[in-house]
């Protein structure tokens, strides 16, 4: 297990490793405005490709799928390290999200087929640790490489890690084979209409989410974008229902009444995560004037809550055999520690306190690291063994989604909000263009 969870604790850290570096990278190409892209390129094929490693570990049996997303990220960390310019590193960007994608969400899979029910919940706690700490070390870790030896290591150092967790898990990690040894109807079975749509329609998604919201939501751009993307997603869904043989999200699956809320309850918590997460951090910076190492020393304490929740809770999922009323009681919490952070920085009033945006951070950093610990668990108890992968891969699909789509309603409600103050406060000719 432990080769797989440090799968999982790359993937986690590809994901911020490149946005403390952002401006050294911007500034190295001369190509400052293409920055964001970084992140996207990767986040579109992580969002695209997870719910179809579900389908292909059925197929093709989950560790020549673990080996597979190891091999591609290894490839994606190298040429993303030996860029020459900014458009081919957002291309190997992409490229290593087909792999980390795969590694996350198959380390998920194979501890389902490895451990009980009951247990799932500990360990699910386990891989949530080391996902947050995968998210911390990358933030941290990719500013210091770019401020002393070059942000191009940010990418070299993850090659050995990812080298030895894929040596490792070939010849330790010991899973069933798929029945079916013929390569050739193996391929035939693979939905490619199905996963083409898919990325087609969540690149259009993300596109279209960035430019409304940094450059406005009635731009022609942005509305082309999101159209594309509704009518995209309806072709999708006609595919997997209709025409598929062997979708990789079936309609029965995703739309299930006993499945469905575990699926929101992880897209909205991810969006109100790290949505929050992101802009706090801004208005630490921006608003309250602390430095960067501060404001990450204040995070800790939001880290350090996520983790304790999210083994507390698999914990004693694993003594009571209980997932309903813990899954409330995590996600109650969140919402509670949400509204103390909006008082805290002054929504309900005219002055914030520090002490209770921290407060409140922690405090939903508790109910969100129980929270996801406990719906991946209650999904898994309402779906038949043999859906289990499938299942898992749409689930974290979702949170893929949900991150993306917390960060562009986050930033488009600050940019409207600045751009009506600054109307109103800003007198004279600098008003028009400092809004």
């Amino acid at each position: 297990v432990a080769p797989i969870l440090v799968g999982v604790f790359l993937s986690a850290m590809d994901n911020t490793i490149v946005i403390s570096s952002f401006g050294a990278i911007g500034t190295y190409f001369d190509e400052l405005e293409k920055t964001s892209w970084i992140a996207t390129a990767y986040l579109l094929t992580v969002s695209s490709f997870q719910p179809l490693y579900g389908k292909l570990s059925d197929i093709f049996g989950r560790k020549s799928c673990i080996l597979f997303a190891y091999c591609i990220f290894a490839i994606g960390c190298v040429l993303c390290g030996s860029a020459r310019n900014m458009n081919m590193l957002i291309a190997c960007r992409s490229l290593a999200g087909i792999g980390g994608g795969g590694m996350a969400t198959l380390a998920s899979i194979i501890i389902s087929d490895l451990v009980p029910l009951r247990s799932r919940g500990t360990w699910q706690g386990l891989m949530n640790i080391v996902w947050s700490c995968g998210n911390t070390a990358g933030a941290s870790l990719g500013g210091f490489l770019a401020d002393s030896i070059g942000w191009r290591w940010g990418f070299f150092i993850q090659l050995p890690f990812a080298i030895t967790s894929g040596i490792s898990v070939y010849f330790f990690l010991k899973l069933p084979t798929p029945t079916t040894s013929s390569t050739i109807p193996n391929f035939r079975r693979i939905d490619f209409a199905g996963a083409i749509t898919l990325v087609c329609a969540v690149f259009c998604l993300l596109f279209g989410l960035s430019r409304g919201g940094n450059i406005g939501w009635q731009n022609a751009s942005t509305v082309a974008s999101l159209i594309s993307f509704a009518l995209l997603f309806i072709i999708f869904g006609f595919i997997e229902g209709h025409i598929a043989a062997e979708p990789f999200a079936p309609p029965r699956i995703v739309f299930s009444r006993s499945l469905i809320a575990s699926y929101l309850v992880n897209f909205l918590s991810v969006a109100a995560s790290f949505g929050q997460l992101f802009h706090i951090s801004l208005y630490f910076q921006a608003v309250l004037g602390k430095t960067a190492a501060t404001t990450g020393a204040w995070l800790v304490v939001t880290i350090a809550a996520d983790l304790s929740s999210s083994l507390i809770c698999g914990v004693l999922m694993q003594s009571t055999g209980r997932y309903y009323w813990l899954s409330t009681g995590a996600y109650s919490v969140m919402a509670s520690g949400i509204i103390v952070v909006m008082g805290g920085t002054g929504v309900f009033r005219t002055k914030g306190s520090l002490g209770e945006i921290v407060a409140g951070l922690a405090v939903t950093a508790l109910g969100y690291g129980g929270g996801i610990t406990t719906s991946l668990v209650s999904l898994i108890a309402n779906v038949d063994r043999s859906d289990q992968a499938v299942a898992t891969a749409v689930t974290y699909f979702f949170r893929s989604l949900g991150s993306v789509v917390g960060l562009s309603v986050g930033s488009t409600l600050v940019q409207t909000t600045l751009r009506s103050t600054l109307r109103h406060t800003v007198k004279g000719k600098d008003a028009d263009e400092a809004s």
